[in-house]
């Protein structure tokens, strides 16, 4: 069955012009086809049209159905963004593919990219949360400095991990033995010229946990999907 994005289905019962333009020119829905309507806030709603218009499609909601998140507790993503948007982009698609609440793009001393624009990241994270049957849309925030972050009062365990040999690692530990499952997390990344020491010393200093992702120098972007991994497999582990 299709399925559409719309965050105020409930009360307008109406699809977003691009949803609406989608479902009646691109997929020609017809009056009295069903389909599904996320809201972005765990909620699915199976609808028949009401009418197929291709500015303002209209539905009648026949079922609403709560859908909490499969792994039960908050995952938060920080991560500098990278020189090249199209590696952020893929963080969001494949993240929010697995299950994350929120994005947190990081400011960070060696950043290669100082400002970032969310309206296409907003949009990769809806496309990636329908085609992976989700109802919950991950937060996507406006880029922060990671002090900033730092100095949030956070109630879950934070995790940063870093690679560069020049930085403490005697404290390190791998994150596949640090992580606590189902246990609201933070998992901090960092830019391609890694944390700075003294970023370092205030994450652990207000609560962070130094890992490691293993051996191999990663990119950022692939310590962000491989962190984000680790977490769900040791969810699905502690689940069974």
């Amino acid at each position: 069955m299709h399925r559409f994005f719309a965050p105020d289905i409930a009360g307008t019962l109406t699809l977003p012009e691009e949803e609406s333009r989608h479902c009646a020119r691109v997929l020609r829905l017809v009056e009295g086809d069903e389909v599904e309507v996320v809201d972005g806030n765990g909620n699915l709603y199976r609808c028949r049209i009401a009418l197929a218009h291709a500015k303002h499609c209209a539905v009648e909601i026949l079922e609403t159905i709560h859908q909490p998140t499969h792994w039960g507790h908050k995952i938060i993503l920080a991560m500098a963004p990278t020189k090249n948007m199209d590696r952020v982009e893929w963080v969001i698609e494949k993240c929010t593919e697995m299950g994350i609440d929120r994005f947190v793009p990081l400011l960070c001393s060696n950043s290669e990219r100082k400002a970032i624009k969310t309206e296409r990241l907003y949009k990769i994270a809806v496309s990636a949360m329908k085609q992976s049957l989700k109802a919950q849309l991950p937060a996507i925030d406006e880029l922060t400095p990671i002090t900033t972050l730092l100095q949030e009062p956070f109630k879950v365990n934070r995790y940063i991990a870093y690679c560069d040999m020049s930085l403490p690692r005697e404290r390190r530990q791998l994150l596949a033995q640090a992580y606590r499952p189902s246990e609201d997390t933070l998992i901090i990344i960092g830019p391609e010229g890694d944390f700075s020491p003294e970023e370092v010393q205030q994450a652990v200093a207000t609560g962070s946990m130094p890992v490691s992702l293993g051996e191999s120098r990663l990119r950022t972007e692939t310590a962000a999907v491989a962190a984000i991994a680790t977490c769900h497999a040791l969810d699905m582990l502690n689940f069974k």
